[in-house]
Formats: C-alpha cells, structure tokens, sequence
C-alpha cells in the first residue's frame, strides 16, 4: 500500500531512540524526509545520521519556547516545506502521589504537557491543508497506570488538548491524532521493568495481560505512526489509536 509519504516533510520530537525513533525510521523508510530532535546534540546528530540524507538532526529540549520556530525553520530550510509534527517526550519520572516532588511536576508540566501545546500551536499556524499533528501519549490517557502517578495526571489532559484542536483545525483541512502505546519493547519500558524486584517475573506478567502475549516491537509503532501521519489516513482525525496488542479491554 502506497501511503503517500514520498516526500512529504516531518518534524519528530524525542526520535533519538525509543517511539520516536521507531515512528520516524518508519516515515523515512517510505519516503517522507524528517527533522528529529533530542535534547543532546551528539546523539540527535548520530541518530540522523542513521537515517540517511533524508533526516536532519536539531537539538531541542520540547520545553524550550523557542523549539517550534526553529523546528519548523530547519524543515522548510532543509527540505523545502513542512507537512506535520509528531509530538513524542521522554516518559516523566516514576513514582506514586507521595513520591513525586513539586520540582518533577514543573519540569514534566514544561515538557510534557506545555512543550507540546507550543509545538502543536506553531504547526497549526504553519500548516495547509492536509497537514496532520500527531502526539505520542500512552495508554494511560484511559486507565492510570500503577507508579506514573505524573504520566497519568498529564496524559489524559494532553489527550484533551488534542481532541479539542482537533475540532478547531478540522474546518481547515489540518487533522491530528494520537497514539496510545502500552508494553513496547523499548529502553524505558524495560527501565520501568527493571524497578521490580524480578524484572523477568514482572514482564512475563505484563504479557500474560496482552491479548497477543507478547510486547510490541518499536517498529510495530512506528508502522502504526507512519500510517496515522500519512495521506492515506485523510479521513482519520481526534482519535486516539491504542497499540497495545490489546491491553485496553474496553472500547
């Protein structure tokens, strides 16, 4: 199936490892041309590098203000345009209601949450007409998960953000659509892994709660991701796509 990505232009947030890597190899793999960024400027550049002549490295942390523009800049300079985003953070610190400080919650509050409504608002304003706007959330938009007591109070409000963009650029032409990954079998999933006391024990149990049994490979959300942004997908705006090898049991 031809997507319609050929040349098309992205911005990818976070893409120096993890979802956001795999949601941009995936767009470069089927011909889009892509801007990916990361908070350190060696890695941002070493993962572009990877990629081939058609991604570009900026180093940008999502909380800084000015991100958006240059973001932007660096895809209309290098590549001749700008087509959409995709909003992808690392995850917040672990840790329950008790646990997590004040400080954690600003910094979160700056990356997670304001980072991408700068970065959401600059795209719109820049966008035409089949433009899209995608976030990378996590299944906790729906359910809280256990020890991400931040992740579960800014998730759900982000997905909120986007519902409601969605609605406002629609008339426009321009769509925006998250993803809601679960289990994927990247570094911070096994970081979280890890925090048990038999990390082994704790994973076997996780995948006996997924209907396939098994943990999502990146480049299974990278496919999805690529999909979400692409042409193909025109008619597909304000939803919020889980790919969880159905771990989310209701509707």
């Amino acid at each position: 199936m031809d997507l319609g990505l050929k040349d098309r232009v992205y911005v990818v947030t976070g893409a120096t490892r993890g979802l956001g890597n795999a949601a941009a190899r995936e767009l470069v793999a089927d011909g889009a041309k892509v801007v990916l960024t990361g908070r350190d400027e060696e890695r941002t550049r070493a993962a572009a590098a990877e990629l081939g002549a058609n991604a570009v490295g900026v180093a940008v942390d999502n909380a800084d203000p000015e991100a958006a523009a240059r973001l932007i800049a660096a895809a209309r300079e290098h590549f001749g345009g700008f087509d959409g985003i995709l909003v992808s953070v690392g995850g917040p610190p672990a840790g329950f209601a008790a646990d997590n400080t004040d400080e954690q919650w600003q910094a979160a509050f700056e990356s997670v949450f304001l980072g991408a409504v700068r970065l959401a608002r600059a795209a719109a304003a820049a966008l035409e007409a089949g433009g899209v706007i995608g976030f990378v959330l996590s299944g906790s938009v729906h359910e809280p998960i256990p020890g991400l007591t931040i992740s579960n109070g800014l998730r759900p409000g982000l997905a909120g953000f986007a519902k409601s963009l969605s609605d406002e650029l629609g008339p426009r032409g321009i769509r925006v659509v998250g993803l809601l990954p679960a289990r994927i079998d990247t570094d911070r999933v096994r970081e979280l892994d890890g925090m048990s006391a038999d990390p082994e024990a704790t994973r076997a149990a996780n995948e006996s709660r997924i209907p396939l049994r098994r943990y999502g490979a990146p480049e299974e959300f990278g496919r999805a991701a690529a999909f979400l942004l692409s042409p193909a997908a025109s008619y597909l705006t304000g939803i919020m796509l889980p790919v969880d090898g159905g771990m989310r049991h209701g509707f």
